[in-house]
């Protein structure tokens, strides 16, 4: 289009003469405007030209998507029931996939109305059987139950209707790698009832329906109400932050701080389950470290002498039980009594436990030697004027010799005496016969069984937990005991019925108990082991070998994403259990708190060096 010089500068001398103080510019037609933007447009990059596949080719089975392959899955039936979080092992596989889920909602006053006619042909075939005499029919029966109970709900505004499509759309690097992959899918969806079908001939609008587009080009519905379409949710990740606790860790999911008070569950026990090397130590050290700063007592049975420079560090108190030490547990020690308890509930308390650690020291017992040795125990006690009437609180309890000595004197008791003496006179006489000399009032207390003899390690657990547990009743305070390779106590049924007995009744005593364990197969493989677990509301689980996953999954009711986690995870990885949640954590510490519970041997090496030379220039005399 041509202007006109002539015309535009007449119109431009009307305008100065109008308003002579201001000027204006050439006015530019829609069209020229039009053009402009054409051509700027074509040298523009879209979002669209960034994000668009370099190739894409589309057969009736796959898509063929920038050399990667795609197939779409659609789910067409569902069983009559679905649990909770059924969704999570297809999500939890260890391949790349999308997921689309669509929600269509159906006004209640329309369903209802086709509820009702379907109410009532269904009756008036049940009623129609009934008047010819034939048998019942039970899919009739319970289809109606489900109507009316559906009825019910909606009309109670507790449900809604919906029309739900579920699609899956798997990626893969090769057709056969992607038929194994679909394989796999289809299968997880057989073993819950869950009928998946492939987009055949409809790949490309499957593949569709699942980016984030919101556009369902498959329009494969399923009638659902809302409790079944909300356990299909795959969002299983769980959060683990709350105003109170301590921090475990991070939350792998979602980089959120694992927050969590133990002793906000219905218990405070806790089992950790670890390979070597996975930890499991550095862990429980961690949380020990943060529970004194909120003021919460720790005990902890060291059997490697790993906690000694942590005790050190804190200013606690670190018994070494061993058979030269000073450090001495007698065994027939009483709680103190608290409220109203009976001095001969206490008595007769402690002569189960006693019997339990004698059969731990002098093996299997005949049931004469096992009513022998009930009644040698209560006149042990009676000896030195501990009845059922006594006054427990100013009494001198007797020693294991005081027992041979009382067995020496009865009838049938030869053989036990005999036995005993290697735990009065003989080579393990150091370890049971003393008065105990252990003072338990600072905020951590660290026993190490690091020099016992590996026969008499289970003993002297069972003894340092019965004296612990006697001093946890006698005074009620907040307190976590941490027993570490605490498969030694599952060796054997009276020491793991004993763990097991202190892990239900801790809880009426502000006591949670830790227990911590490499060697999954012994511990689990106890029946107390099992129970031991099921009364732990906390649960930790870092890397595992494939020798004893198996038992885990089994145990836990891991999917197979978090099994495979748990294999291939790193140091201080695995997964937390916190009562019905639980989500993947990184175990993380500051660089004070690490040089405090490290348990690296170089590391270790590193601090007693520096110790030294701070030592030696702390001594150096000044050279004036």
């Amino acid at each position: 289009m041509a202007i006109n010089p002539q015309k535009v500068e007449r119109e431009f001398e009307q305008s100065a003469a109008a308003q002579p103080a201001v000027q204006s510019e050439p006015k530019v037609s829609d069209r020229e405007l039009l053009e402009a933007e054409r051509i700027l447009r074509q040298g523009s990059l879209k979002i669209r030209e960034l994000i668009a596949p370099a190739s894409f080719r589309v057969t009736p089975n796959y898509l063929e998507l920038n050399c990667i392959f795609v197939r779409t899955l659609f789910v067409l039936t569902y069983p009559r029931y679905i649990s909770l979080g059924w969704f999570s092992p297809i999500t939890n596989l260890n391949f790349p996939l999308d997921v689309g889920m669509y929600f269509y909602l159906v006004p209640s006053d329309m369903i209802l109305k086709q509820l009702r006619n379907k109410v009532g042909a269904l009756e008036a075939q049940v009623s129609a059987d009934r008047e010819k005499g034939a048998p019942r029919d039970p899919v009739r029966e319970t289809a109606l139950q489900d109507i009316e109970q559906l009825r019910d709900s909606l009309t109670q505004g507790s449900e809604k209707f919906f029309q739900f499509a579920l699609y899956l759309t798997l990626y893969a690097g090769s057709v056969k790698e992607l038929d194994k992959m679909t394989e796999e899918t289809e299968s997880l969806f057989g073993q819950k009832l869950v009928y998946s079908r492939r987009a055949l001939w409809q790949a490309e609008q499957g593949f569709n329906s699942t980016l984030p587009l919101g556009s369902d080009e498959l329009q494969v519905y399923f009638n659902m109400n809302s409790s079944p379409i909300a356990s299909s949710f795959p969002f299983t990740s769980s959060e683990l932050t709350s105003d109170n606790g301590i921090l475990y860790g991070i939350n792998r999911h979602n980089n959120s701080l694992i927050l969590f008070d133990r002793f906000s569950l219905q218990n405070a026990n806790m089992a950790v389950f670890a390979t070597s090397g996975a930890g499991k130590s550095y862990s429980v050290k961690l949380e020990a470290l943060r529970s004194l700063m909120m003021g919460t007592d720790v005990i902890i049975i060291d059997p490697e002498m790993e906690y000694k420079h942590l005790a050190e560090a804190v200013g606690g108190a670190y018994v070494n039980i061993s058979l030269n030490s000073e450090a001495k547990i007698n065994p027939f020690d009483l709680p103190r009594p608290v409220g109203d308890v009976k001095a001969g509930d206490i008595i007769r308390s402690a002569v189960i436990t006693l019997k339990g650690l004698l059969r731990l020291m002098l093996g299997q017992l005949t049931h004469q030697e096992d009513s022998i040795i009930d009644r040698a125990l209560l006149e042990t006690y009676a000896k030195k004027d501990i009845t059922p009437t006594s006054d427990l609180s100013n009494i001198e309890p007797p020693v294991m010799s005081d027992l041979e000595e009382v067995l020496s004197g009865m009838v049938g008791a030869e053989d036990l005496v005999i036995r005993l003496k290697k735990y009065t006179e003989g080579t393990f006489a150091g370890l049971f016969n003393k008065p105990t000399s252990i003072d338990m009032r600072n905020q951590l207390v660290v026993f190490s069984v690091r020099d016992l003899e590996d026969e008499l390690r289970p003993m002297a657990i069972y003894s340092i937990v019965n004296y612990i547990w006697n001093a946890v009743r006698s005074e009620l305070k907040k307190r976590i005991l941490m027993i570490d390779e605490a498969w030694w106590l599952m060796q054997n049924e009276d020491s793991a019925k004993f763990i097991f007995a202190l892990v239900k009744r801790c809880r009426k005593y502000y006591l949670g108990v830790t227990t911590i364990t490499q060697d999954v197969n012994d511990f689990l493989t106890s029946p107390y082991g099992q129970a031991i677990v099921t009364n732990s509301a906390l649960q930790l689980l870092l890397k595992q070998t494939p020798a004893g996953i198996d038992k885990i999954v089994k145990t836990f009711m891991l999917t197979e994403g978090e099994k495979y986690l748990l294999l291939e995870c790193g140091v201080g990885e695995g997964i937390f259990f916190a009562g019905n949640k639980h989500a993947a954590i990184k175990i993380v510490a500051s660089y004070t708190e690490d040089q405090l519970i490290t348990s690296d041997p170089r590391q270790l090496l590193e601090i007693e060096q520096a110790k030294k030379e701070f030592a030696a220039q702390v001594d150096e005399p000044e050279i004036g």
